[in-house]
């Protein structure tokens, strides 16, 4: 009895946490969006950054162009660079490309959705939720995991900021 109750009981652990990593991928036409996330913030911050990783498997070229929140009076699309050994960040008023057959990871220290103005730090419990507007594709809108502050990247989020398996252009300074 003993070891049908353990059985059980790792059969529902092993279910839902499938549940939960299913959760974590959106699909919209040929854009895939996978473990999107974020920090929780110290209480006096009042900008947080998302992240995820976008996959066309498409053949034709997209672009995320925009993104709006719930939690946040504005939304950017970012990346960060290192010039002479300082750290800029930098809004992408292009947008981002997203290469036919690409994978794109939004990850700290590279390419990011930057939440701005936000009216309460990102918390723990806090439901994040973001509309991602992409050139081709369209609108979709998608929930985030909150990490502690620090934290490293949930499991399956990728490690390379702003990394990709294909080729992207450098986009051009704004």
């Amino acid at each position: 009895m003993h070891i049908l109750r353990r059985i059980t009981a790792a059969a529902i652990l092993l279910v839902s946490g499938a549940a939960a990593a299913s959760a974590q991928t959106y699909q919209l036409g040929q854009i895939e969006i996978s473990v999107p996330w974020t920090r929780a913030m110290p209480p006096a911050a009042d900008a947080g950054g998302g992240f995820m990783t976008i996959r066309n498997t498409g053949a034709t070229d997209d672009r995320l162009v925009g993104a709006t929140s719930p939690v946040a009076a504005e939304v950017q699309i970012h990346t960060m660079d290192i010039a002479d050994g300082v750290m800029r960040m930098r809004q992408l008023t292009d947008g981002l490309a997203i290469p036919a057959g690409a994978t794109v990871r939004l990850a700290p220290g590279g390419f990011h959705v930057m939440f701005l103005d936000l009216p309460t730090p990102i918390a723990i419990d806090m439901p994040v939720s973001v509309t991602l507007v992409f050139e081709r594709a369209g609108e979709i809108t998608i929930d985030l995991i909150v990490v502690p502050p620090g934290a490293p990247a949930p499991d399956g989020a990728g490690a390379m900021g702003g990394a990709m398996d294909a080729p992207l252009a450098t986009p051009a300074a704004h």
